[in-house]
């Protein structure tokens, strides 16, 4: 209730905010606002020069999942001409604030809209490397539709973004694939399993396990029996977490997973460090699951 009352706190601050902001920012740039700052990274290598992007969510050791808006992301996002949420209940509190705050021509672009997600779904689409590069292409076509006039510009922006920015992402995500293609890990919630199978691992922690983790519900007896008895069998070859989500009942898991030699890949929800490109932040955390496939079949 506490978080319901303070989004209702900044709803009606943000009606404050719509009487005496605009779109345009104070440079009359163009301003795009992006909810995560995965999404917000991708869009400011898009937008180059053109535009001025702004990322609400940017602290690594805040979970995303519950996150409070505060009066200050209502002035934010009362700048937006793009905003980029990513919906599928990810972000409730964005599609709030920019509803409080309507502005003529405002574009917003909804990820999970883009995919026709639903509540349930999982909404972590920025770990599906295909996905990725759907919202890249999205994102340039709003920035072309608002600044027409720079649409080439914003289109050579995307053609080196694909074939340069993210040429080492998708090239570990190939040798990942080819080398270590079907062994089995466990991962301790659902942001994972967007990206395992272009991986080509076989991720056989119980779905129904990751989901209550990604969301902050209780798992089921059953799940936490199930994955204990993987990790104690060395089923799972590796095991990767979320840092930014380290429950108890997570951090028994990784204790146990040490005590069986399994080794251990981080992952993170947002950029880490927030410096980060997008690009940078992913092959980091690739090239930490290639070492712990390396370390624990050889290969």
């Amino acid at each position: 209730m506490r978080g319901v009352r303070r989004i209702a706190i900044v709803l009606v601050l943000a009606s404050v905010v719509a009487g005496c902001s605009s779109a345009a920012g104070g440079d009359g740039g163009l301003q795009v606002v992006a909810a995560e700052n995965f999404w917000g990274s991708i869009a400011s290598q898009l937008a180059g020069s053109k535009a001025h992007v702004t990322s609400i969510i940017t602290n690594p050791a805040q979970d995303p999942h519950s996150y409070e808006p505060t009066s200050a992301n209502a002035r934010t996002l009362a700048t937006a001409k793009l905003a980029i949420v990513n919906g599928a209940a990810y972000d409730p509190w964005a599609p709030k604030l920019l509803a409080a705050n309507p502005v003529s021509g405002r574009v917003v672009l909804t990820v999970g809209d883009l995919f026709g997600l639903k509540e349930g779904d999982n909404p972590h689409r920025w770990y599906d490397p295909a996905e990725v590069e759907q919202v890249a292409h999205a994102v340039t076509a709003d920035l072309a539709k608002l600044d027409p006039k720079d649409a080439g510009y914003f289109h050579q922006r995307l053609a080196s973004f694909d074939s340069k920015a993210l040429a080492a992402y998708h090239a570990l995500i190939t040798a990942i694939h080819m080398r270590y293609g079907g062994v089995p890990v466990g991962a301790s919630e659902s942001i994972f399993a967007l990206q395992a199978p272009a991986l080509g691992l076989k991720l056989i922690t119980p779905e129904s396990f990751m989901k209550a983790t990604s969301e902050g519900t209780e798992p089921t007896a059953q799940d936490i029996s199930t994955i204990e008895r993987q990790i104690n069998a060395r089923q799972i070859k590796v095991w990767i977490y979320n840092a930014q989500n380290a429950t108890p009942q997570i951090q028994r898991f990784n204790a146990l997973a040490r005590a069986h030699g399994i080794p251990i890949a981080t992952i993170t929800e947002t950029l880490s460090p927030a410096s980060d490109t997008f690009e940078q932040w992913q092959v980091a955390q690739l090239q930490g699951i290639e070492r712990a496939l390396h370390q624990t079949t050889a290969r």
